[in-house]
């Protein structure tokens, strides 16, 4: 096998582990973005800011399956895009703790959804997507690893996605309303 030197996101997360193990409240973060209005009289578009994005706003808007245009991302394109970014850096992360050399990793997300349920065509329809469909390809430099090595790689990256874990396990979530008048 190649071997290829400690690389600099590796060290840093030998330091988190070590502060992790000592102090477990540390491990704790929360990430947040919010949903507004683009314009008020337009109920299938609108922008999300996520934090810690210097306040840069991203378009959004509605699937034509439930009465959009389809001309930004949607919430599904959203979520799936979610998926694919986190499985891909995961992976990457995981081959340079492996140490397998990787020239290129691509994911691709495919959701899939009926949209019945969600616009209360049958209420026998679940609302929310049936399937998640993840492919992943990736190429190894030369000589890089075996096999069994590879399929360590594929486990491990699909153990430690945050994303994968929390859509495969789900979640609890809370909702808070607070309506007023004008």
């Amino acid at each position: 096998m190649e071997m290829l030197s400690e690389p600099v996101v590796t060290h840093r997360q030998r330091a988190l582990q070590q502060t992790y193990r000592r102090t477990p409240e540390a491990a704790w973060i929360s990430d947040h973005a919010r949903a507004l209005d683009g314009d008020p009289a337009d109920p299938i578009r609108g922008e999300i800011e996520p934090a810690n994005n210097g306040g840069v706003r991203w378009a959004y808007g509605l699937h034509r399956a439930v009465g959009g245009d389809h001309d930004a991302p949607n919430p599904g394109d959203l979520l799936t895009s979610a998926l694919a970014a986190c499985l891909r850096s995961t992976t990457r992360m995981v081959a340079q703790r492996l140490r397998i050399g990787l020239a290129d990793v691509e994911v691709h997300v495919a959701a899939e959804v009926d949209v019945r349920g969600a616009l209360r065509v049958d209420p026998s329809v679940p609302v929310g997507f049936q399937r998640l469909h993840c492919d992943v390809s990736a190429q190894v430099t030369s000589g890089t690893s075996d096999a069994a090595t590879l399929k360590v790689l594929a486990n491990h990256a699909e153990a430690c996605c945050i994303v994968m874990q929390t859509l495969k396990h789900g979640v609890e979530i809370q909702t808070e309303w607070r309506i007023s008048q004008q």
